[in-house]
């Protein structure tokens, strides 16, 4: 991990998460811990070379540090807070991309798998020394640039084949499998991620994801820890917090922008996810400077 830290330093010398050369590859790096900060996580790897973190899903809280990594199967609104680091030490995590056709690809070569499948959306798994030399294999890459185009493909598909084979494959491999019941509730938020705005038909999500509407909200909650409806409201503010922040939205007009139709509504939900109401909440992080990123 030392020899991971000294490349994410190298190339990620200030705070903040830094997209790299390398396709589906991102570090991160905060010298001090962070707030609590909600972010909608897409499907991805997260290994912490340095530091520690802690990762909030609803209600369920998942600490992780350098003896662990993060898999992340459907896209989740989650928290995360940096709780270890500091200048002399910041915090430093790698981020790899998953991609479900590199999955489905590698599962039609190997036999099926007597894993169960898993039902939450995200899985804290302890490192192995396997995949942990390919992430830094891939990390190297970075000071061989000429190289990225013929082996990043390479070691992003041997990344890819040991978590189909660690303990984390139950999730992994429904990313990978087209009709498993994470496929459907992936449709099912990919709908929710569109309609955001508009008001909220639990059979029309239903019917997107080819199921019926009791099987959804069950398979939904297994796979999210929490109910569609639940859901399209921490999608609905996030994105009010981003009008706000990134666009000078007034907090009424991102209300209504994100299809609240009810300001005291709005402004009670927002504050019970971010800790403030929408006003005052918008006016602290502009003050405080730019948000650390909750991966």
């Amino acid at each position: 991990m030392e020899n991971l830290a000294s490349l994410v330093i190298r190339h990620a010398p200030e705070d903040g998460m830094y997209d790299m050369p390398v396709p589906g590859l991102a570090l991160i790096r905060y010298g001090a811990p962070t707030d609590r900060v909600p972010v909608l996580h897409e499907a991805a790897l997260c290994m912490i070379v340095q530091g520690a973190k802690v990762v909030m899903l609803a209600d369920e809280v998942y600490r992780y540090d350098t003896e662990s990594h993060l898999v992340v199967s459907v896209d989740l609104p989650l928290a995360g807070q940096v709780v270890e680091a500091a200048p002399e030490r910041p915090y430093l995590c790698v981020r790899i991309d998953l991609e479900p056709g590199l999955l489905n690809e590698l599962m039609l070569q190997q036999p099926p798998s007597p894993r169960a499948e898993s039902a939450r959306g995200l899985h804290l798994s302890r490192n192995t020394p396997e995949l942990t030399d390919a992430v830094a294999r891939l990390l190297r890459l970075l000071d061989r640039p000429r190289d990225i185009g013929v082996l990043a493909p390479l070691i992003r598909r041997e990344i890819h084949y040991w978590l189909l084979t660690g303990d984390q494959a139950g999730i992994v491999r429904q990313i990978g499998a087209p009709d498993s019941r994470l496929s459907q509730v992936t449709r099912a938020i990919a709908w929710i991620r569109e309609n955001f705005d508009r008001p909220f038909r639990i059979e029309a999500v239903a019917r997107a994801a080819g199921m019926s509407a009791s099987a959804l909200h069950q398979h939904f909650k297994a796979v999210t820890a929490m109910s569609p409806l639940q859901y399209q409201k921490q999608i609905r503010l996030q994105e009010a917090r981003r009008l706000m922040l990134g666009e000078a939205v007034d907090a009424q007009a991102a209300g209504f922008q994100v299809g609240y139709e009810s300001p005291s509504q709005f402004s009670r939900e927002y504050a019970r996810l971010f800790g403030a109401p929408p006003a005052r909440d918008a006016a602290r992080l502009r003050a405080s400077g730019p948000l650390p990123v909750a991966v």
